[in-house]
C-alpha cells in the first residue's frame, strides 16, 4: 500500500483521469473530492462491498449458483474496461 501525506486543497493522481483532492480536514475526518471519468464506478468501500453481496444473492436467487464465477469475470470484465475508457469526465459537485 503506497501512503502519501496531502495537505488541504491538496491532490492525487491515479493514472491520467482520477483526480483525488483533499477537500478538508476535520479532527480524526478527511473529506474527499474524487474526479474521475463516469465509466469509473466510485463507491465508499462499504458501499462497494454491500453492492457485491447483493449481486451475489441475485445470481443464487436466479437458481444458478454455479454462475456465480461467470459473473465475477463478468463484473471484473466492466472494472477493466471502465478503467480503459477515459472519454466522459465527471463534473464537481457543487
Amino acid at each position: 500500500m503506497l501512503v502519501l501525506t496531502r495537505k488541504r486543497d491538496e491532490s492525487i493522481m491515479i493514472g491520467d483521469d482520477v483526480r483525488i483532492v483533499v477537500v478538508d480536514v476535520q479532527g480524526d475526518q478527511v473529506k474527499l473530492g474524487i474526479d474521475a471519468p463516469r465509466q469509473i464506478p466510485v463507491h465508499r468501500e462499504e458501499i462497494y462491498r454491500e453492492i457485491q453481496e447483493e449481486n451475489r444473492r441475485a445470481a443464487l436467487r436466479a437458481g444458478d449458483p454455479g454462475r456465480l464465477g461467470e459473473l465475477d469475470t463478468l463484473l471484473d470484465k466492466s472494472r477493466r474496461q471502465a478503467e480503459t475508457d477515459g472519454a466522459a469526465q465527471r463534473k464537481p459537485e457543487a
